[in-house]
């Protein structure tokens, strides 16, 4: 219960703190951000948009780790917990496309522009759909552990490549692209020490969101699964 409190605490600090906080030239207040060439005032999108992308590589990552543990013990618990990290996955990618999508709209003047950044998001969502198809195809449920599992295994080679190399070695709009020289990529950012903090806590945060969302969907899957064998 203590997490939970924690976790409402530190997610309103990131809300308030990240849409109230004004952004100057020069900061001179602990509670001003300091200005980023390149983002401006829409820079306060970084609270929220880069955790989701970071949540949606965690989730992926899960889902081949309880992938291989599964072909491993072939245990159908390790299935579920591996779907339930896709599912989490897909919501958090959806919600990466989405705040980029609205920070694209305001920045460059249209949701949408097949920036390679938007470009490689765009891939993983197919790459990724294409694997909740397969598993809806498959009624025998140790041959859709299977397949999910080994297709989450060679899915998720794509994402380091899709996400930290692509959008970084083609040149583009997003910042941090190749031909980027005003804010570059997260770790470059010319974020005072308020700002650092409220970033991190912003990450530090929503990882602990997802492992409940996680433990949750799990659980759900499990009680689900146990429900439709008895009604079977």
């Amino acid at each position: 219960m203590i997490w939970k409190i924690l976790l409402f605490l530190l997610m309103c600090l990131v809300i308030i703190a990240g849409i109230s906080f004004p952004i100057v030239q020069q900061p001179s207040a602990w509670y001003e951000f300091p200005f980023i060439p390149g983002l401006e005032e829409k820079a306060k999108i970084i609270f929220f948009h880069v955790p989701t992308a970071w949540l949606s590589v965690v989730a992926f990552l899960m889902a081949m780790i309880y992938g291989v543990k599964y072909l491993k013990n072939k245990n159908l618990d390790d299935d579920a917990k591996s779907n339930a990290a896709l599912q989490l996955g897909m919501v958090f990618s959806i919600l990466a496309t989405v705040t980029g999508s609205i920070w694209a709209k305001f920045t460059w003047g249209a949701f949408w522009h097949w920036d390679p950044r938007e470009t490689s998001i765009f891939i993983l969502l197919l790459i990724y759909g294409s694997l909740f198809a397969l598993r809806s195809a498959v009624e025998n449920e140790d041959k859709r552990a299977r397949l999910s599992a080994v297709y989450s295994v060679i899915a998720f080679l794509t994402v380091p490549f899709f996400i930290f190399i692509m959008p970084r070695i083609m040149t583009g709009l997003h910042p941090g692209s190749a031909n980027d020289d005003t804010s570059g990529p997260v770790v470059d950012f010319k974020m005072n020490s308020n700002m650092q903090v409220v970033f991190y806590t912003s990450l530090f945060a929503f990882t602990i969101l997802y492992y409940w969302m996680w433990n949750i969907s799990y659980k759900s899957i499990i009680i689900k699964d146990k429900l439709t064998k008895k009604i079977l």
